[in-house]
């Protein structure tokens, strides 16, 4: 006996065995099933070698309990130790798999699948596993004759004789021999309907692909035809649809012994909709006509299994040439930038980590390039034309449409991949492709991999490394070997055609490859330090151009940029070595012309767009953008030179924050896309009014020191208006201002009007003056008396205009009325005079209300532009900006006096200020604020894709499809872009109707 507190050599046994409950382990071994091997090492040797050694111990206690007789449990037994193939197939499956210990205790003389050991019992094929069904009568009996093929294949599977890729297509031939039983069973329960019809069972997916999991649905695709050339067609559908559903229903359904699998046809034409069963010429009329890229990818893997051999046969010919047409389609391009945009939100957040199929470096990534380059390149070359991933791939590497390195990096990483799903599912045999949580399961499939020292760190390295070579290639593949056929450094080599390179652009997006490929050469080839960094950039680069609107803008624009920074050190250090760089840049170069345009006038502006110190894209505050602008002006010569300065500076800050804008929009791999649509809007907005506010007042002080000296003989203050004075600037908008202006003591009014005007006058030209950097208009069209009245006025000028003459359309335009430039003691009184005129004591009487609203309506019929579509015009269409503003500044006139929250300029903070007064319901403040908040973003949109203002979508394709993604809208998805555009603006109108004329 072991002494108290002291613990058995068996116990330390089974420790170093690799048990992680010895206590239970031991008392199983104490059992009169094993008594007579409890000691035997060849039995713990054995065990310790499982997966389990717990529950491969478990699972065979449960086995002998399960014989019928002493006579079964010695024959077991005695097999067990004396033959070790027996002895490592059958405890490598106890301990793998739970469901199918389960099985063996069910039917306890199914071991005896195991004790056979032939050179043909190695591959298994369809004609070995008939034999194994052929005496299932019944759905119960073809389920126990399936799983016990099923435990042949485990067993060699977990012992190492057969790979991962031979395991696939043993189950695929294991679910082709079902699949032809269970066909068997439903025409012998229904002979008259067989008699009536020829029915094929055609496999897709994983089976077709002869490449199928442990537990996974079968994709099937039926076709029929009546069995006499005269028969009636319609009595031979009805008989094959039968035929099909009952052998459907035969795999599928639950018995005392499970199911064996779900046999889904919802990959046939028109999908659950459409019918089960077609004609030949149905089918082939349907993907002539109706199919879409994906349906034709799907027929990749396209094999007859059961059923008629010479009907399956007939449909694989008819139907095989459409998929090698699929790449000339007029749809391919936005298909396939849609199918690359993997579906990662549709995992749930907390399993995304956790997808081995779906999840970001997971097995669709292998499989969708494999596909997509089949697809493309298949059509010339016919060695291509596999179901098979890994066939495929080892085919593209030989032709040189993949390289051969990059191959064999993904062949790796696929195949540990579907080993790791094979291991999950084989535990229960249930349909998962989630890594668990739990550590004993991740260190059960650890072991089962071979790992032994500490399996779940081991396991969990392993996965995470080959994840992130198939992320890291999964774009690269489509991209290098494009650099390798232009740049043609390694003589001998296998490499892309020229027509095989301009096919796969195309197929990328790229609508003039051969421009292209001569931008690739141009910034590849050669054998110097920049090409080769280059050659290292551009296969993920091309990839970040091809999800854009406008790949080929995109690479003209980089190599630009690249001409005219390639020989400053810092350029490609920067793309290579900081994450966010090359990714922002990207985004930046493909979204539109306007950054672009601000880029290339100072390439410099690219160290923006890097992730460390001296970059970042969060706009700059006024204070500090002011703080430049006068330092720029201190250190020029004269006001041409300061301002000059001064509108560089506004160029880098107009690119800063029109990257922003674009990577808060389009998102990146560090970045995701900034959800709060308005929150980038008020970005914008905030950042473009306040740069033009230091840009005004660098101005200013330019003017006035090159002309007076640091004086300007009468105080002189810029007070901002509409847009500007809301901070809601848009990149193309004007600066609409006032000028106001006081003598100096001692000053005559005359020689003060003089300077005031000459200093707005050489404003204006300075800033308008021919040169790289952008202009800057200012509009001064809302003062007194409009374009009539004088430009600038004194104080005491417009407080006579206003007291005398105003007009309420002054008054409402004075809402935006803020302070930005020049003497900040006359700004502030200025607004103090004109705050009785905005915010009237009182509110506004019914007169003024309805002139507002008459103005209102005549500018909706008057300034609209002839030809626009009302209901898509951002700014005077129903529901567009006008609207909402109009009726939140109805509010401000009739309530700010009472109401502070309402003293605001700008558009939001009024209309949250309502809501928050109980002007406006809650509902309807959301309405209004949505629709505000698009119809910005469009006319920003439109400024930065076409590089000039708009209040409309663009008409031309490619530039409407980029304002789609810019608003998050995928590839071939403007229709849906319209009308949300439209649905939000009706919404908008009728509040509007509600709230402001009613």
């Amino acid at each position: 006996m072991t002494a108290p507190g002291r613990r058995s050599s068996t116990f330390t046994r089974l420790l170093r065995h690799g048990f992680t409950d010895p206590s239970a382990a031991e008392r199983l071994l104490e059992g009169a099933e094993l008594a007579e091997l409890r000691a035997d090492p060849v039995l713990l040797e054995a065990l310790g070698a499982t997966a389990d050694p717990d529950l491969a111990l478990l699972g065979l206690v449960r086995l002998l309990e399960a014989q019928p007789d002493p006579t079964a449990r010695r024959e077991l037994l005695d097999t067990l130790i004396a033959a070790k193939p027996l002895r490592d197939r059958l405890l490598g499956v106890l301990g793998a798999s739970e469901a199918l210990a389960d099985h063996l205790a069910r039917h306890a003389g199914d071991w005896q699948a195991l004790v056979t050991y032939e050179p043909r019992d190695l591959h298994r094929g369809v004609e070995e596993f008939e034999r194994g069904l052929a005496e299932a009568t019944d759905p119960v009996s073809l389920r126990v004759a399936y799983r016990r093929c099923l435990l042949s294949i485990a067993a060699r599977d977990v012992c190492g004789t057969i790979d991962v890729a031979e395991t696939a297509a043993e189950l695929a031939d294991l679910a082709t021999a079902t699949l032809r039983a269970a066909l068997a069973l439903a025409e012998a329960d229904a002979p008259e309907d067989a008699a009536r019809c020829r029915l094929a069972v055609i496999a897709m997916g994983k089976c077709g692909g002869h490449e199928l999991n442990y537990v996974s649905d079968v994709d099937v695709i039926f076709v029929g035809e009546p069995a006499e050339a005269e028969a009636d067609e319609t009595k031979a559908l009805r008989a094959a649809t039968s035929l099909a559903s009952h052998m459907m229903r035969i795999c599928s359904e639950t018995t005392v012994e499970g199911s064996i699998w779900p046999v889904d046809a919802n990959l046939r034409p028109e999908g659950r909709n459409g019918p089960l069963v077609r004609t030949l010429s149905s089918h082939v009329a349907y993907y002539q006509r109706w199919a879409k890229t994906w349906e034709f990818q799907a027929l990749l893997k396209a094999r007859p299994v059961a059923g008629d051999p010479g009907l399956g046969a007939e449909y694989v010919a008819a139907l095989q040439p459409l998929v090698w047409q699929a790449a000339d389609r007029e749809n391919f391009v936005p298909d396939v930038q849609k199918m690359r945009r993997r579906v990662v939100e549709n995992i749930p957040v907390a399993e995304v980590d956790r997808q081995l199929k779906l999840g970001p470096g997971g097995l669709r990534d292998v499989e969708f390039a494999v596909q997509l380059l089949q697809l493309v390149h298949g059509r010339a070359d016919t060695s291509l034309h596999s179901g098979t991933t890994l066939d495929a791939l080892a085919a593209l590497a030989a032709g040189g449409y993949v390289g051969r390195a990059d191959a064999a990096q993904l062949d790796e990483a696929y195949r540990f991949l579907r080993s790791m799903e094979h291991r999950i599912q084989l535990h229960r045999l249930r349909r998962t492709h989630l890594v668990p949580e739990d550590e004993a399961d991740l260190r059960r499939m650890g072991r089962s991999l071979g790992m032994r020292n500490d399996p779940v760190a081991e396991l969990l390295r392993a996965w995470k490394r080959h994840a992130a070579v198939v992320r890291r290639l999964h774009e690269k593949i489509f991209y290098r070997p494009l650099l390798d056929a232009v740049a043609q450094l390694a003589p001998g080599e296998a490499r892309l055609s020229p027509e095989a390179a301009r096919e796969r652009l195309v197929a990328l997006g790229y609508a003039d490859p051969a421009a292209a490929l001569r931008h690739l050469e141009a910034l590849a080839s050669g054998v110097t330090r920049k090409a080769a960094i280059q050659r290292t950039l551009l296969p993920v680069l091309l990839g970040w151009f091809a999800d854009s609107a406008d790949p080929d803008t995109g690479l003209l624009n980089f190599r630009k940029v690249s001409d005219a920074l390639g020989t400053t050190p810092w350029y490609l250090r920067l793309l290579r070595d900081e994450g966010a760089a090359a990714e922002n840049l990207a985004r930046v170069l493909s979204a539109g012309r306007l950054a672009p345009d601000l880029l290339m006038r100072a390439p410099e502006a690219v160290a923006l767009l890097g992730d460390g110190v001296a970059g970042g894209l969060r706009p700059r505050g006024r204070a500090q953008l002011e703080q430049e602008t006068l330092a720029a002006v201190r250190r020029a010569d004269d006001a041409v030179q300061a301002v000059t300065a001064v509108r560089g500076v506004r160029r880098r800050e107009l690119f800063r924050t029109a990257a922003a804008d674009i990577v808060g929009s389009y998102g990146t791999e560090s970045q995701p896309v900034e959800a709060d649509q308005g929150a980038l809007v008020d970005l914008v907005g905030g950042a473009v009014s306040d740069l033009t506010a230091a840009t005004l007042a660098g101005t200013l002080r330019a003017v006035v020191r090159d002309k007076w000296g640091d004086v300007l003989p009468t105080r002189f203050a810029i007070i901002a208006m509409g847009r500007f004075g809301g901070h809601e600037l848009g990149y193309g908008s004007d600066a609409d201002v006032l000028f106001v202006h006081e003598p100096r003591d001692g000053v005559d009014e005359r020689e003060a009007g003089d300077a005031a005007n000459k200093v707005v006058s050489e404003m204006r030209r300075l800033l308008q003056v021919p040169s790289a950097d952008p202009p800057l208009l200012i509009d001064a069209d809302l003062r007194p008396e409009g374009r009539s009245g004088p430009l600038v006025r004194t104080l005491k000028s417009y407080e006579a205009y206003y007291r005398r003459w105003s007009l309420g359309w002054e008054s409402h335009a004075l809402l935006r009325a803020e302070f930005v430039a020049g003497d900040e003691e006359l700004g502030a009184r200025f607004i103090e005079l004109v705050d009785p005129l905005r915010y009237p004591a009182g509110g506004l009487g019914e007169d003024a209300v309805r002139e507002i609203r008459r103005l209102k309506a005549r500018m909706e019929s008057e300034r609209l532009p002839r030809g626009a579509d009302p209901k898509l015009h951002a700014k005077l269409g129903p529901g567009g900006l006008s609207d909402v503003e109009w009726t939140v500044q109805l509010f401000q006139l009739r309530h700010g006096h009472e109401i502070a929250g309402l003293r605001t300029t700008r558009t939001r903070a009024a209309l949250a200020a309502a809501r928050d007064a109980g002007l406006v319901s809650e509902e309807n403040t959301t309405t209004l604020d949505e629709a505000w908040v698009l119809a910005t973003r469009v006319r920003n949109a439109v400024m930065l894709v076409r590089g000039r203002a708009g209040d409309t979508f663009p008409t031309d394709p490619r530039e409407l499809a980029a304002v789609g993604r810019y608003l998050g809208h995928g590839s071939g998805h403007a229709g849906d872009m319209l009308d949300e555009y439209r649905r939000t603006a009706r919404r908008a109108r009728t509040v509007v109707e509600e709230l402001f004329y009613a």
